[in-house]
């Protein structure tokens, strides 16, 4: 009989976060795998945790998973933890998720707090849509260039960024996507100098350029904004008309979302074309 994986969220910072099942499971559990032994075990004795604990972070991630996935095979259960928040969300894990999958062990999440997902909350940018980058690249170009990709983007965009490289990620993002673009700064999540910076991208280039940056950060990027269509309402459908295969109904929807008007005006528009017809 294999064991089971459990994937164990911890506090970000405010030791309150972590919740009862998940000291249960981790009291519970034969071995916990954890990011950084010695951070982890300052959160196991807050708990009175004595689990055993194996290390397991990027640089042995490959090699560790092979490990672990033995010790499930022999019915030992086991828990993956990271330094902080939820594993395999941009900290090492998948692998190890991933062989699990493979070889038919049982994977079970034991959900708790997200860093991206806590910043997106109360960042005040559209939440109905997004899509997490992870990090952005650490050189000028890499990063713009990304960021170029990113330009017409109409989905809220998350990513993760050092205090070091903020200064210039703000600067690019200016560069890039625009003085006016709607941001928002998380700083310390749940810690005591926990701060929220919501403005613009100048506007948050300025206030960050004021002081040294310290702390963990994710940046929230508010989409792209909407820019008028070129042309006319007619040409809007004829265009549709021509080149997809959408109903007259679906290209009315469609042209009144792109021009803001209400559907009854862009109908009778499509009345008068298909008169013509």
């Amino acid at each position: 009989m294999s064991g089971r994986l459990y994937v164990v969220a911890t506090p970000i910072g405010n030791l309150e976060d972590m919740t009862y099942r998940a000291v249960r499971i981790l009291q519970e559990v034969d071995l916990i795998a954890a990011e950084d032994t010695r951070h982890s075990r300052r959160l196991l004795n807050h708990y009175a945790i004595r689990t055993a604990l194996i290390s397991y972070h990027e640089h042995n991630e490959i090699e560790r998973a092979e490990q672990l996935l033995a010790r499930l095979g022999s019915g030992a259960s086991l828990a993956l933890i990271s330094d902080a928040g939820t594993p395999c969300i941009a900290d090492p894990g998948y692998r190890l998720v991933r062989r699990c999958r493979q070889a038919g062990v049982e994977v079970v999440a034991v959900p708790g707090p997200s860093a991206l997902i806590a910043a997106l909350s109360i960042s005040g940018l559209p939440t109905d849509s997004f899509t997490f980058i992870g990090f952005l690249p650490t050189r000028t170009q890499a990063r713009r260039t990304v960021l170029q990709g990113l330009l017409g983007e109409p989905r809220t965009l998350v990513c993760y960024e050092t205090p070091h490289r903020l200064a210039a990620c703000l600067h690019d993002i200016v560069e890039v996507l625009g003085d006016d673009r709607e941001l928002a700064v998380a700083r310390e999540l749940t810690k005591r100098h926990e701060e929220l910076f919501y403005g613009t991208a100048a506007a948050a280039r300025e206030h960050f350029s004021a002081a040294k940056v310290k702390g963990e950060l994710v940046l929230v990027i508010g989409p792209a904004p909407k820019r008028a269509p070129e042309g006319t309402v007619r040409e809007a459908l004829l265009q549709l008309r021509a080149e997809t295969d959408l109903s007259w109904k679906q290209i009315v929807k469609q042209v009144a979302r792109d021009f803001g008007l209400p559907g009854s005006d862009v109908y009778r528009a499509s009345l008068e074309l298909r008169k013509e017809e």
